[in-house]
């Protein structure tokens, strides 16, 4: 039997928000596959293509989901997200990585390097830190709530950079 190797279709579409501009959300049928703010349709598109080759479909319907959750993440009225992820297109590190990450409780970090120790190599702290700058769920997988070892903010690679990492963090603590 053959393989499928055509790209897959991802669908996509944006919601706007009043603190972070347009929120953008894209889905295959098996789940979420990018999620990012402040960026035009254009930067959006470049970004779900970093993932590898799609065919690109704009539907709100397909999203409206997502974007709901988002809206309620960022208005301090969801701890959890309930959307389903691709992970094609990323390594077995990233996706590990990236499992310890959505593992954190709502208002709690850890450092790199007990992220890189969750995932069974302690020395990694560099390599948990490249992989969360290259996070394409944003907030899904909440790289905000990974710290310097020594508590302080480092890399965010998200629109508004450390300030808005200090603001996601303020909004899960005072949303408790």
């Amino acid at each position: 039997m053959a393989m499928n190797l055509s790209p897959p279709l991802v669908y996509y579409a944006e919601s706007p928000s009043s603190k972070l501009g347009l929120i953008w959300a894209a889905a295959t049928e098996i789940g979420l596959w990018s999620l990012s703010y402040g960026v035009d349709e254009a930067e959006f598109q470049a970004q779900i293509l970093e993932r590898g080759p799609a065919t690109l479909i704009f539907d709100e319907s397909k999203l409206a989901t997502a974007l709901v959750q988002v809206k309620d993440f960022l208005s301090g009225k969801r701890e959890r997200f309930d959307l389903p992820i691709d992970w094609r297109g990323m390594t077995d590190f990233q996706i590990a990585v990236r499992h310890a990450v959505m593992a954190l409780p709502y208002g709690e970090t850890a450092s790199y390097g007990e992220i890189a120790a969750r995932v069974g190599n302690p020395r990694a702290a560099r390599a948990v830190g490249a992989v969360q700058a290259s996070n394409p769920i944003s907030f899904v997988i909440p790289c905000h709530r990974v710290l310097g070892s020594d508590g302080s903010l480092h890399g965010y690679g998200g629109f508004g950079g450390l300030k808005t990492k200090a603001w996601l963090l303020d909004l899960e603590s005072n949303s408790k």
